[in-house]
């Protein structure tokens, strides 16, 4: 990475320095530069706001995954930031999520799957494939991976694991709920969150369930026009840059799989990060192709010029990846 770039990412948001001083600098976390940048972050008006709505776990009955609004997507978001239980308000928060853990393992978020789609209809705690993971993978960057609940969920999920990824799995509340594709495949964004799981566990990073889950995301990737399992695409949509990094989209495979020493050398992850290089600036910054639109407020929520938030999200798949 230049130095133009980082100076750049630097002059960001608290969060963007704090996190480019200790991902793309390997600065320490008692570095007296990441510390003053770090107690930033935490007084910012826009982080505090995250942490007010998220005290009011679990918030809205969850009706869609993919909604940039629902709370577990905003856990998962101060997660990645390196907020964790021993801030004061997290510790708050995480102790009202594992509050509902299923008796299968995972944990719960309420719902309400109508009747039509195989559920009950009726608002209950239930957890999903493609929520469960999402939520733990949190709790473990959140500092909670020793925890015998969190351990127990981890070992649920990891074994729903089959020989092409992920399914789309639910817990027995929501009865017959599946979402739209054939029983036998895999579902892409489930398989990714799981993913997501298994990076932040050392001793699982290098397993079967991981071989498993990358090489079903990089042949979906290598099959793009004929392979939509679940109505998952890997077309024009998938390939704009976009974030936060919540949904199914080349940005959030490419930061989970670059976890992974050994998908990082394989040509279908090295063709993915070149169409994301290709959308570079002269000045190697990039430009939000698409936003959500909930998140209004950040610099990644337009597409007019560079976004710090971005462009850092970008550098840190590139600094992995060792480019």
């Amino acid at each position: 990475m230049n130095d133009k770039i980082t100076e750049w990412l630097l002059q960001g948001e608290p969060w963007v320095e704090y996190r480019t001083r200790v991902d793309l600098l390997n600065q320490t976390e008692k570095d007296p530069q990441v510390v003053t940048a770090r107690k930033a972050m935490l007084a910012d008006v826009k982080i505090q706001s995250l942490l007010t709505e998220l005290t009011d776990w679990p918030g809205i009955v969850l009706n869609s995954h993919k909604s940039a609004s629902q709370p577990f997507h905003k856990l998962e978001f101060i997660a990645d930031l390196g907020l964790n239980v021993s801030d004061a308000p997290v510790k708050k928060i995480v102790d009202k999520v594992m509050k509902h853990q299923s008796k299968q393992g995972p944990f719960q978020l309420p719902m309400n799957i109508p009747q039509h789609f195989g559920g009950s209809g009726q608002d209950e705690w239930a957890w999903a494939l493609c929520d469960a993971p999402v939520v733990l993978a949190s709790l473990i960057q959140m500092g909670m991976r020793d925890d015998p609940r969190v351990q127990t969920a981890i070992d649920y999920l990891e074994g729903l694991v089959r020989d092409n990824g992920w399914p789309c799995a639910v817990s027995p509340e929501l009865g017959k709920f599946r979402g739209p594709g054939r029983k036998d495949d895999p579902c892409p964004y489930a398989t990714l969150v799981m993913l997501k799981v298994l990076a932040q566990v050392p001793e699982l990073r290098e397993g079967k369930s991981a071989k498993i889950g990358v090489e079903t995301l990089l042949s979906l990737w290598d099959e793009s026009e004929e392979r939509h399992p679940y109505m998952f695409f890997m077309g024009t949509d998938f390939r704009k840059l976009k974030a936060p990094l919540f949904w199914y989209d080349v940005l959030h495979v490419l930061d989970v799989l670059s976890h992974f020493k050994w998908a990082r050398k394989d040509k279908r992850f090295k063709e993915m990060l070149k169409v994301v290089e290709s959308k570079a600036d002269g000045d190697g910054r990039f430009v939000p192709e698409s936003v959500w639109t909930v998140w209004k407020d950040w610099d990644f929520s337009q597409k007019k010029i560079s976004s710090r938030g971005l462009t850092f999200f970008i550098q840190r798949i590139l600094e992995r990846s060792g480019k």
